[in-house]
């Protein structure tokens, strides 16, 4: 059966539900209900033989999880000797708490974590618990009717489906398949031949797993290529429930769920000494990371290089360039292989923050290591609960030679097919020759329409501050007058009361006023309350006679770091101001240079295309058309 199929069929017994409890409930009983009729299934086989091993054993002093997963042909067992099916009508509840009480600790975790003892005691309480229960025993969910792909996406399907009936945002726990495929293709391409080796044996990693939909289709993938290949997961999800299923997911596919772990990954890494061959994540689009601020700004600042996050700290309402820093800090030397990394980001890590900026400095410390290897820009409406563009970043710790120091950019927002139904935003989905497509631009690393490649050093730019001189015109006036003797003593305002006309240099308007000598703050304010600029004035210069710059008058240059900033100071601005100098003064912290370093990946300047406005004609022929239309529509209801 096809797993949207499925998952309508499972969610249809959210009809018992209606009137006893809220929509937003359902997914609280249901989809512990889904994991627990998945796990009966798969155990099924061994069932008996379990049960008859259990029953020898269990009074001698032996580890049960060392016998008893063997005989059950799974990581996980159950020493009950209920079943959905026999729980009866009566005492269900207690029958249902001791067959899930009968499961090992791996799978108990999972019910656990979702909290259905408690919804247990609802249901029964609503006189639902048999119904519910006997609806479930009827779906075969054995692995052998539906794949751990299938159940995965039966899975995120339900999840979205009671995500919308209680006006969440289900995007958040997982990632469309689409998506993932190309994700973890453009990831794994480089590394085909060797994960085509008899017995290789690699590691994943995802930081925010939701459903673990992005680990399984990475495993999936491997076993296309390979199927003695060896692809061990790992994984971190905030989220207690959608943790619930990703373990589950990862139970039934045999492997440790102790690298499985639960919590926020950006306030406490439960994997800190764990490092990966690949890194494969979707973290929630602008997040806010405000809960967690005091302990990633105390990693940032006493751990500096040696922890996470040491290169910068974006803005704390998009916590995106987090999960990237986390990623990075999971990475193998040079030595090992490095590691290879895909994470979906929305635009905002390729440009906010100017330079000098967490932003800036994140994108400056990936780029300068040369980790960047391509970014591909996807189409609007990719994903469930957002139609912002989306992109996916490719980093490699150890590129290949031909991609030292060089940035691939593909503009894959053109390359689509649109869905016949929505799914939420989702309105358009990647086919997989779609997907083939573009893993072959990338891999032909080639210039094309919508193939980009660049140096490192092309993102990067240098912020000069360029100043002009201050030049003024005083005067007085009664209103300039009484805010300058709000400031300053009323004998020294006195002496200005007097002063008439207009003065094109400080000296002439303080000798006009009588006074000799005056302080920094009272000169500061003269300048300020009586003076206002004029082109012609006389420049005001400091003790040492160089110019005082302007404040009003101070902007700044990005010159690209190719150039010379004396040489683009000269071309670009002496022409337009003379009189400009640039600000030594203001240097990089890193380099010592003149300039602050700032980077950023602007996509739609490089893939710009020029689209000429229509012709008058076209447009006054089109408004002539419309008034016709309005002037028919008019005279009919005249009529």
């Amino acid at each position: 059966m096809p797993h949207q199929s499925m998952a309508n069929k499972i969610w249809a017994v959210a009809d018992t539900l209606r009137g006893d409890f809220k929509q937003s409930e359902f997914g609280r009983m249901i989809l512990p209900f889904t994991v627990l009729r998945r796990l009966e299934c798969v155990l099924e086989p061994t069932r008996d033989a379990v049960w008859a091993q259990y029953n020898a054993i269990k009074d001698e002093d032996l580890d049960l999880d060392l016998i008893l997963p063997g005989v059950a042909e799974a990581t996980f067992y159950n020493t009950s000797q209920f079943t959905l099916a026999s729980l009866g009508s009566t005492s269900t509840r207690q029958n249902l708490e001791e067959y899930i009480s009968g499961f090992s600790a791996n799978a108990r975790q999972v019910f656990d974590e979702f909290g259905f003892e408690g919804w247990i005691t609802k249901l029964e309480s609503a006189n639902l618990l048999y119904l519910v229960a006997k609806e479930f025993k009827e779906f075969d969910l054995h692995p052998d009717r539906v794949s751990n792909h299938h159940m995965g996406l039966v899975f995120e399907h339900l999840i979205r489906k009671f995500a919308e009936s209680a006006n969440d945002t289900a995007g958040e726990f997982f990632t469309p398949r689409d998506v993932v495929r190309l994700a973890t293709t453009l990831v794994f391409a480089t590394d085909q031949e060797a994960l085509g080796d008899k017995g290789v044996v690699r590691t994943v990693y995802d930081c925010a797993a939701g459903t673990g939909g992005f680990l399984s289709s990475a495993i999936e993938q491997v076993a296309e290529w390979n199927p003695n290949a060896s692809l061990i997961p790992y994984a971190q999800e905030l989220n207690p429930e959608t943790h619930a299923i990703c373990v589950a997911d990862k139970l039934i596919q045999g492997y440790d769920t102790r690298n499985i772990k639960q919590g926020n990954t950006i306030s406490e890494d439960k994997l800190p000494h764990e490092r990966f061959d690949y890194c494969l994540a979707n973290p929630p689009f602008g997040v806010d990371w405000k809960k967690v601020q005091t302990s990633v700004t105390n990693e940032h600042r006493v751990s500096g290089l040696n922890g996470r996050f040491g290169p910068g700290l974006p803005r704390v309402n998009d916590g995106s360039m987090l999960f990237l820093m986390h990623l990075l800090s999971k990475r193998k030397p040079k030595s090992q292989g490095g590691t290879r990394i895909g994470i979906v980001l929305s635009g905002s890590p390729l440009f906010n923050g100017g330079a000098g900026s967490g932003e800036s400095e994140i994108r400056r410390w990936i780029l300068e290591n040369d980790w960047l290897e391509a970014i591909i820009s996807l189409p609007t409406d990719m994903f469930y609960n957002t139609g912002i563009g989306t992109y996916i970043w490719i980093i490699s710790t150890n590129k290949e030679d031909h991609r030292a120091g060089l940035v691939q950019l593909i503009d894959a927002t053109n390359i689509n097919t649109s869905m016949r139904k929505s799914l939420g935003s989702k309105r358009k989905f990647l086919s997989d020759h779609q997907i083939d497509d573009i893993a072959r631009i990338h891999d032909a690393f080639e210039e094309s329409e919508i193939s980009k490649i660049f140096s490192t050093t092309d993102f990067g730019y240098r912020r000069i501050t360029v100043e002009r001189p201050l030049q003024l015109k005083f005067s007085v006036t009664p209103e300039k007058l009484e805010a300058y003797e709000a400031d300053n003593k009323a004998e020294q305002a006195e002496k200005f009361a007097g002063v008439d006309g207009d003065f094109m240099s400080l000296d002439a308007f303080l000798s006009a006023a009588g006074v000799k000598k005056l302080s920094k703050p009272a000169e500061k304010a003269v300048m300020t309350i009586f003076g206002e600029h004029c082109p012609d004035a006389e420049v005001i210069t400091d003790a040492k006679g160089n110019p005082l710059p302007d404040p009003n008058l101070r902007d700044n240059e990005n010159v690209p770091m190719s150039e010379s900033v004396e040489e683009y100071f000269e071309r670009e601005v002496i022409p337009h101001v003379p009189d400009a100098w640039v600000d030594t003064s203001k240097k990089d912290k890193k380099d010592g240079e003149v300039g602050i370093v700032g980077y950023e990946i602007n996509f739609n300047r490089y893939f710009y295309k020029y689209v000429p406005p229509r012709s008058l004609a076209d447009i006054d022929a089109e408004l002539k058309a419309v008034e016709g239309e309005i002037a028919d529509l008019l005279a009919e209801v005249a009529a």
